[in-house]
């Protein structure tokens, strides 16, 4: 079955570009459902033996051999508060690969794959309780589905430390003519964190948003007042509720008032990146996320002189 669940995969690469998501659905411990971008999912396997150290993070079930390289072993049943999955042998194991990493994460069972509007999707009220590790809500057969912040749980089990090198820095600091001033389009706050630190390092002035709509709405209100106020570069997302990263770079682009603008899409979604989708939509560039120096120096490349 998950063989087959994956097999599918390729039928959904039509959908990107056009504000749909694909999503892997799985369950942690009861009848909720979650959800991950499937094209994030490397592999679905049945737990595999897992060799642990004491020095591991508590949220970190072990490590395992996947196809020649040890990988580590989240527990997201546990991240996510449910029971630890680590001994149960009926459990399943998604790997993925995100910000040029590869992990497993453990879950209860493996749902089956769905697209999603993106419109339909919404970050979720904080009386649900999910906190930060769900960024996105939606609904599926009348069943509430929640979308996994996979940045953050990462996160908490690896804080990564923003540093840019001297060399970059330096660059940073001598270019600075021109508006420095950005927007940031993220849905994950880890991710909008990251990147406002980044920035800041670089002397730049960050406006942030954490969705497509919500990033254009802000940019068409920047549009109609001064001139200072205005950004002239637009660092975003690709894989977000409401309005996704390719969805708002072809916004931009149909915009009178805002189609001068550079765009940067900056995605987790690095084994699978569509070179042709990112240049068909208008973007100046992509990088994969999260690579400090590249990114830096990408953002002065477009910034004016």
């Amino acid at each position: 079955m998950a063989r087959a669940l994956l097999d599918t995969v390729e039928t959904f690469t039509r959908l990107a570009g056009h504000n749909r998501v694909a999503m892997l659905l799985f369950r942690l411990g009861d009848r909720q459902g979650f959800g991950i971008n499937v094209f994030k999912v490397r592999e679905v396997l049945r737990r595999p033996r897992l060799e642990r150290m004491p020095s591991m993070h508590a949220l970190v079930a072990g490590s395992f051999d996947y196809r020649g390289s040890t990988i580590p072993v989240i527990d997201l049943a546990a991240a996510m508060g449910y029971p630890p999955l680590v001994s149960v042998d009926s459990a399943h194991l998604i790997v993925t690969e995100f910000n040029l990493s590869v992990q497993g994460f453990l879950v209860s069972d493996v749902d089956r794959i769905v697209h999603v509007d993106g419109s339909n999707m919404a970050a979720p009220p904080a009386a649900l309780g999910y906190g930060p590790r769900v960024n996105a809500v939606t609904r599926l057969d009348g069943d509430l589905v929640a979308v996994v912040d996979v940045e953050q749980v990462l996160a908490s089990v690896d804080p990564k430390v923003v540093e840019i090198s001297d060399r970059v820095q330096q660059a940073a600091h001598v270019q600075q003519a021109g508006n420095r001033r950005l927007l940031v389009v993220d849905d994950s706050l880890v991710a909008r964190t990251q990147l406002v630190d980044l920035f800041r390092k670089m002397d730049l002035e960050c406006v942030v948003a954490k969705d497509g709509r919500e990033g254009l709405d802000v940019l068409r209100t920047l549009a109609m007042g001064p001139a200072d106020d205005r950004v002239t570069l637009v660092v975003s997302d690709i894989e977000m509720p409401l309005m996704d990263g390719y969805a708002l770079t072809r916004a931009i682009r149909e915009d009178a008032q805002l189609r001068h603008l550079k765009v940067l899409l900056h995605s987790s979604l690095s084994g699978v990146f569509n070179e042709a989708m990112v240049a068909r939509v208008g973007a100046d560039k992509f990088i994969a996320k999260f690579q400090p120096d590249i990114l830096a120096t990408a953002v002065l490349d477009l910034l004016p002189a």
